[in-house]
């Protein structure tokens, strides 16, 4: 990035984006499934499905600001527990945990509230927990140019909790490493202790 910019990242509301169809055909999908929406209660149902799932589909604006790194920081700067809530592109259920980022700095340090909002950045669409990883990572590691990212999501899957095998309270853990917490053994296993994950 260069010395002295934010980064705007705007995600600008798709165009084809149409609420009403988006209820009617959550109505026809509920009936479909033999589901009666003639009590009070269940008449909104589908306009709030469609209202629900366009939110958790709209990520937020926000300006990715960095700062000179006067003071030649260079070791492991990490935001654990960034709560990640998203959508199994499978089955379109939701799946929720937390992230633990990380980047050993480079000329720029990051205004560490922007860690989460890149999470939420990649989380807000039809996702896989592995692809959202390696986004979060690799944007970071474009636009920060640091000397290593580390990302590790760990989330409970409804599409596994609460439907097929129903295993319920298990976790899905995955992992990016770039630059040197990927390279170097030592970098990288401090960022796992760090996370709480054993490596």
């Amino acid at each position: 990035m260069r010395s002295g910019s934010a980064l705007h990242v705007v995600h600008e509301p798709d165009p084809g984006i149409d609420l009403a169809a988006a209820a009617r055909a959550a109505g026809d999908f509920l009936r479909a499934l033999g589901v009666s929406l003639d009590t009070e209660s269940l008449q909104g149902t589908p306009e709030r499905m469609a209202r629900a799932y366009a939110e958790l589909f709209t990520p937020r604006s926000f300006d990715l600001t960095t700062f000179p790194n006067d003071e030649g920081y260079d070791e492991l700067v990490l935001a654990r527990d960034i709560p990640v809530r998203s959508v199994c592109e499978h089955h379109l259920l939701p799946f929720t945990g937390v992230a633990h980022v990380g980047y050993l700095p480079g000329d720029r340090i990051l205004g560490l509230s922007k860690l989460a909002r890149v999470v939420e950045h990649f989380a807000c669409r039809p996702q896989v927990q592995e692809r959202l990883t390696k986004q979060v990572a690799g944007w970071l590691g474009e636009q920060l140019t640091p000397k290593g990212v580390g990302v590790v999501i760990e989330a409970e899957h409804t599409c596994m909790t609460l439907r097929g095998v129903q295993a319920t309270g298990s976790s899905t853990v995955t992992s990016t490493l770039l630059g040197t917490l990927r390279e170097d053994a030592r970098s990288r296993q401090e960022f796992f202790a760090l996370t709480g994950v054993n490596a």
